[in-house]
């Protein structure tokens, strides 16, 4: 199904829960082929098989992107937070 006719079935508000290749790394803003680099790392979920085709549940490449890696800037070392704020 194309993102065109996908947008002509399901309405905005109602987003599908699985992606393809291209859209799982759209989703998560990188090309497909790092996207494949993340997915042979574990960095990214695997695919799921539907017969032949390979869909990437929506919310497991989510919880995936949630849990990488914050690029720490030297202004927020861990030694340097206020974690008084952080309640």
């Amino acid at each position: 199904m194309t993102a065109a006719l996908r947008s002509e079935i399901l309405p905005p508000s109602l987003p599908p829960i699985g992606l393809n290749r291209e859209e799982a790394a759209a989703f998560i803003g990188v090309s497909t082929s790092l996207f494949d680099e993340m997915v042979k790392d574990a960095r990214m979920p695997g695919p799921r098989l539907i017969n032949s085709r390979t869909v990437w549940d929506r919310e497991e490449v989510y919880l995936a992107f949630k849990a990488l890696p914050h690029r720490e800037s030297p202004a927020l070392q861990p030694s340097k937070r206020d974690w008084s704020l952080m309640k």
